[in-house]
């Protein structure tokens, strides 16, 4: 049986999760406003990918016979000055999500709570991924600095982006 504490830990990375989708499907109408499709479609996937996510921990605690407790999500930022301090944004907010992900193990781990420990595995995964995704376009639009056409090819490169569904969720939608 899930604990109580573990419950309503997850129920905050649920909203975590949730808020994560509200801002970056902020950022892909952002991007898309300024005519960068390819941004935009990068964004919206990960839009659709923190969705996901929440649906995961959502079906965990449905399955650990937990309620999923809703909450409210906060407002997002709605512009930023640039594409790249949208992306510095959105690195910056993949830490803390990895910070979150890393004090639900820890209490996972205090609780001797092996499920919780098995299923978190993947988020711990994930956001090595996210984090590591981010940092090369980051470090792709550094490289870009001073040519005309620079942002142009990058929004190009992120058009090619598609969505995967999360394996946990495979067949499962």
């Amino acid at each position: 049986m899930l604990s109580n504490k573990m419950a309503k830990a997850i129920n905050e990375q649920i909203n975590r999760e949730l808020w994560s989708a509200y801002l970056y499907l902020s950022m892909s109408m952002y991007a898309e406003a300024k005519g960068l499709k390819g941004v935009a479609n990068w964004f919206f996937i990960q839009f659709r990918e923190e969705q996901d996510h929440a649906r995961i921990f959502m079906n965990y605690l449905n399955a650990r016979g937990a309620q999923v407790e809703l909450q409210p999500i906060a407002a997002v930022q709605t512009s930023w000055d640039n594409m790249e301090q949208a992306f510095a944004d959105t690195l910056a907010h993949e830490r803390v999500v990895t910070e979150a992900i890393n004090s639900l193990a820890q209490l996972a781990q205090d609780e001797h709570d092996f499920a919780s420990q098995s299923m978190l595995r993947w988020f711990i995964d994930e956001q090595v991924e996210e984090e590591e995704s981010v940092g090369d376009i980051l470090n792709t639009l550094e490289q870009l600095k001073g040519l005309n056409q620079g942002l142009y090819m990058l929004d190009k490169d992120l058009s090619t982006r598609t969505y995967t569904v999360p394996s946990p969720l495979a067949g499962k939608e």
